[in-house]
């Protein structure tokens, strides 16, 4: 790390000061401690007029005014040799210059050198200095926007990170998967570089732009690429950088943001997570946070208030747009709100591509077939996906990235790490029951999703897998696909309780009755697809200031909620015998794949399927 001269002055002060009172207090050279350096020995001063009178003292030197005398003695005590003794004298002994004078004893008084008047002076000088130059040292530090976060005079500062061209690297060809979300953003670059064609026919630049999507769908990274293709000034912060512990921080932060954007217009303003200053106000169960709400007022009177934010385009970016205060919402604010969502086939080829670039990549493995095998995925899981392949690539020490790691990247994005195997057993032979249960239900089943793989290498906390491919479009579903789901997560105990009877059911299936039974109270609830009638009866929304459920209060009566109950139940019942009967009818087949998997340990969807259509005919499904 360079250390800088005030650095230096900064740490050295503290060191200065102390160091310049020890050397007052311990190293100032007195009288006392040459005299005593001068001095062989001491004596006391009943001895020395024991001396004075037998006439051994020859010279006496006086200090302190009298009270140390260096005595010069000779005498058979002291080997008849001249020795320097010191005495400390009495504060009042007149009688003892009479004495001295009468034994012709050689007399001299030394006057003292008062120094301390004048170390009490520098003393008294130099520590205001000392503090006073620190003082403002720190100051002028403080007051210094460029010398780093936290200082304690540069609170209300903006902290945004200024760029006049921001050269993030990133461009709007960079950016796949979220045509329509580009598109919108390329219009606004269009305006900032040649507002004259809309200005012509009467149109405004949009004041602010929302985006709103799941994590990981590219929001920041569309950001980056604005900054980038705009060649204007661009303004970048998160949204929790304005609040602070003091209230009338943020605000103060809001103002001077949008005070060096009008000098710099026009210009962008990048938000991200604007959610954590942009809350509902006057909401939660012990009210609204101060701070918090006077940072967003200020944020609403600055981004359309009585001055306006001519030339400056706010675009914030969140994932919980419905916590977002309807007052920042409206048009002259946020004028659009531009979804991200999950790319589709055709965005997740596009966003391979893009991530594909500098990785090494077998011939044989087509990017097309990792789109299609990777639905729900977002850009973010794309190029984790990638990367966790090249790292396993590396570890297996292999030149190009097959297949083979991009399936086990996939697993482990999913599922979680690679446990180790298990050894032949009966825990093995019935994990394989299981999973070929729900293998086989979603293989019979006209409206299940086909089988991509089962295998009984454990993952995460799951002893065993099996894999389903899911349909492109998830928006619509019908009854029968519901129950062919609840069917197919019904499997894996059927299999169980019709090979190992009742008795030898395990807790393998927890997970699954979780979600056979959250789906069957959709189906009543929410979708009206029970006797009870179509009737929304519970909100799939709640109140997120409250929490996630502890708002839900029902809306029904009790007669109704004994319906629900005898409802799921009726539904769950029927998919389980339905379920039960199809296990027992293919039991065959069953024991034969059970082997095949015990052996294999993986069987992939394409030799499932070859395998069943030997002894039973599979209904013919759309693949994506």
């Amino acid at each position: 790390m360079k250390l800088s001269w005030k650095n230096f002055l900064l740490w050295s002060l503290p060191i200065i000061v102390i160091s310049f009172f020890l050397w007052q207090g311990f190293l100032t050279p007195t009288t006392n401690e040459i005299n005593t350096n001068i001095a062989n020995s001491r004596m006391t001063y009943g001895r020395f007029l024991e001396y004075l009178d037998m006439g051994w003292v020859k010279k006496v030197d006086m200090y302190d005014n009298g009270h140390t005398a260096i005595i010069e003695a000779v005498g058979p005590e002291l080997g008849n040799r001249v020795q320097k003794i010191r005495v400390e004298l009495p504060t009042s002994a007149p009688e003892l210059i009479i004495k001295l004078k009468k034994a012709n004893v050689d007399l001299n008084a030394h006057a003292s050198k008062n120094t301390s008047a004048l170390w009490n002076l520098i003393g008294n000088l130099l520590f205001p200095i000392f503090l006073i130059g620190g003082l403002a040292f720190l100051f002028r530090r403080s007051n210094n926007t460029n010398s780093g976060p936290g200082q304690a005079m540069s609170f209300g500062k903006s902290k945004a990170l200024f760029q006049m061209e921001a050269k993030t690297g990133i461009i709007f060809d960079d950016v796949a998967g979220i045509d329509e979300a580009k598109k919108e953003f390329e219009e606004v670059v269009t305006f900032l570089k040649q507002p004259e064609s809309f200005t012509a026919v009467g149109a405004r630049i949009p004041k602010g732009v929302l985006l709103v999507g799941p994590p990981g769908t590219g929001k920041t990274l569309l950001a980056k690429a604005i900054a980038g293709e705009a060649n204007v000034p661009f303004f970048s912060i998160s949204g929790s950088e304005f609040v602070e512990m003091f209230v009338g921080v943020g605000a103060s932060r809001v103002r001077d943001l949008f005070k060096k954007a009008k000098e710099n217009a026009p210009c962008i303003i990048f938000i991200d997570e604007i959610d954590a200053v942009g809350r509902q106000r006057g909401t939660g169960v012990g009210g609204g946070n101060d701070e918090r709400e006077q940072t967003l007022n200020q944020l609403l009177t600055e981004m359309d208030g009585f001055e306006g934010n001519t030339g400056i385009i706010v675009i914030a970016a969140t994932n919980r747009a419905d916590i977002l205060d309807s007052a920042l919402l409206r048009p002259g604010r946020f004028d659009r709100q531009v979804s991200v969502e999950v790319p589709d086939f055709k965005g997740r080829l596009a966003i391979l591509n893009v991530h594909a670039k500098n990785k090494k990549i077998h011939s044989n493995v087509s990017l097309s077939i990792i789109a299609r095998r990777t639905p729900g995925f977002s850009g973010a899981d794309l190029a984790n996906l990638l990367n966790e392949a090249a790292i396993l690539t590396a570890r297996r020490k292999k030149e190009s990235i097959t297949l083979n790691e991009i399936d086990a990247s996939i697993d482990r994005i999913i599922a979680g790490m690679q446990g180790t195997p298990l050894i032949n057993g009966k825990s093995k032979r019935l994990i394989a029951y299981h999973e070929i249960g729900h293998a086989i239900i979603g293989t019979l089943l006209q409206d299940h999703d086909p089988v991509q793989k089962v295998t009984l290498i454990p993952r995460g906390q799951s002893k065993g897998l099996t894999w389903f491919t899911p349909s492109e479009d998830q928006s619509l579903i019908s009854r029968s696909q519901i129950k062919s789901r609840i069917m197919g997560a019904l499997g894996g105990r059927a299999a169980e309780e019709v090979v190992f009877g009742d008795a030898e059911v395990t807790t393998g299936a927890s997970n699954d009755l979780q979600q056979v039974t959250s789906m069957a109270r959709q189906m009543v609830t929410r979708f009206g697809m029970s006797t009870i009638g179509p009737l929304s009866l519970e909100n799939e929304e709640s109140d997120p200031f409250l929490g996630r459920g502890i708002n839900t209060s029902s809306e029904y009566s009790d007669e109704i909620a004994i319906k629900i109950d005898r409802q799921i139940q009726d539904i769950i019942n029927e998919c389980h015998q339905k379920t039960v009967q199809i296990i027992r009818d293919n039991r065959i087949i069953i024991d034969k794949l059970v082997d095949i998997l015990i052996d294999k340990e993986t069987i992939n969807g394409e030799e499932f399927k070859r395998i069943i259509n030997e002894y039973t005919v599979v209904p013919e499904k759309e693949l994506i």
